[in-house]
């Protein structure tokens, strides 16, 4: 095949790009930039590009389809980063690895999606289902996976698509088929406030909000479907000497099964009942709360013997690798919780320290993480 003869001479050019996309900022709301940037190298090939209404950047190739053409196969590597605009983007050279926030995810996921539409664009290729090329915004954290939620919105002709093939970090092994679900909130406590002196006895929302995290310490998660429950962040007051009138916790709730989120958030809810009473009858005052759903990711499975699945682990062993299956949170979750034929795998590579500052990647097996997306394509795309 002649973009598999072209793809596999663009090792360092594929790096090189990942490293330029990285140096690009793309904090979470604001991708914009770097999206620019990917537009216009989209341009320099020939290939058409658009923005929708959240700033998810469109490519069809080998162009957008007529509406009695076959369902299309949908690849999506995320734009957007986990560090804020406060973050300087310095990516730097240590020996065999690069260093730097942003490095790996997902700055290789998009320039493996890159340089295998241009070995698309090379080669003339000719699939029997056209492919769209997503570069999708708000993946990471805050964003709540809204730019993907927005491609398969109720009503969307995506709905229909034949597979959907997420391209996110590094490495070959994972072939992600179950999706994390999560859903997160921001609960608050208000009362009356006051002097810490004077005013000592009324009820105090940090005493409610406190003995609220102490019993979620406590509580019995399930070990199947495996759930989690985070205590992420928490504060309010205003002073060191008054009662604070307002406390607040956010919470991250996580489990491999939706029915499981929701069973463990209703005990969270019951929990939050009796922790807001119980400081109540102990103080003088009333005390409201407000529960904020502030994050939800659906969860949901492909079973490991669907072809989609079995297409990647093909592709991998064409590369003499070993698969491993595995469960995420990525794009990938909101087809898969539609029933769309789903999964997410990296770009090659090895990583570590990911979403942190020294976040790196070396760049271990050159093209193999390009050459496997396509030999994926491929086979569900049909060329």
């Amino acid at each position: 095949m002649a973009a598999r003869a072209w793809l596999a001479g663009q090792g360092e050019s594929t790096l090189s790009e990942q490293i330029e996309l990285a140096r690009v900022p793309a904090p979470p709301f604001c991708e914009r930039e770097r999206s620019e940037t990917i537009a216009a190298k989209l341009g320099m090939v020939g290939v058409d590009s658009e923005f929708d209404e959240v700033g998810n950047l469109l490519t069809w190739f080998p162009n957008k389809p007529e509406d009695a053409a076959p369902p299309p196969v949908i690849i999506a590597t995320h734009v957007d980063t986990v560090f804020g605009s406060d973050t300087a983007i310095e990516i730097q050279h240590q020996g065999a690895r690069w260093l730097g926030p942003g490095i790996t995810d997902n700055a290789r996921g998009l320039a493996v999606g890159l340089v295998v539409l241009r070995a698309l664009v090379h080669a003339d290729v000719q699939p029997h289902h056209p492919i769209l090329f997503a570069f999708t915004v708000g993946e990471e954290g805050p964003g709540d996976l809204r730019g993907v939620k927005h491609l398969f919105a109720e009503g969307s002709p995506l709905r229909d698509a034949a597979a959907f093939i997420a391209v996110d970090g590094s490495g070959l092994r994972r072939i992600i088929h179950q999706a994390l679900g999560s859903r997160r909130f921001r609960i608050t406590a208000r009362g009356a406030g006051g002097h810490s002196w004077t005013d000592w006895g009324r009820s105090n929302p940090a005493n409610a909000i406190g003995e609220f995290i102490h019993g979620l310490a406590t509580m019995d998660l399930p070990e199947q479907p495996r759930t989690v429950l985070t205590a992420a962040r928490h504060g309010g007051g205003t002073s060191i000497n008054a009662i604070p009138t307002e406390s607040w916790v956010e919470l991250d709730l996580r489990s491999e099964d939706d029915a499981s989120l929701h069973a463990t958030e209703a005990r969270i809810r019951t929990l939050l009942e009796s922790s807001v009473a119980a400081e109540q009858a102990r103080g003088d005052g009333r005390l409201d709360v407000e529960i904020e759903l502030i994050g939800e990711r659906p969860a949901g499975i492909l079973d490991g013997s669907h072809p989609l699945v079995q297409a990647a682990e093909e592709a991998s062993r064409s590369l003499g690798v070993e698969t491993k299956h595995a469960v995420s949170s990525t794009d990938a979750n909101v087809p898969m919780a539609l029933n769309i034929p789903s999964i997410a795998i990296g770009g090659g590579g090895e990583s570590g320290e990911t979403h942190t500052v020294n976040e790196w990647f070396e760049d271990t097996d050159g093209s193999a993480g390009p050459l496997r997306l396509l030999s994926l394509l491929a086979a569900v795309a049909r060329f």
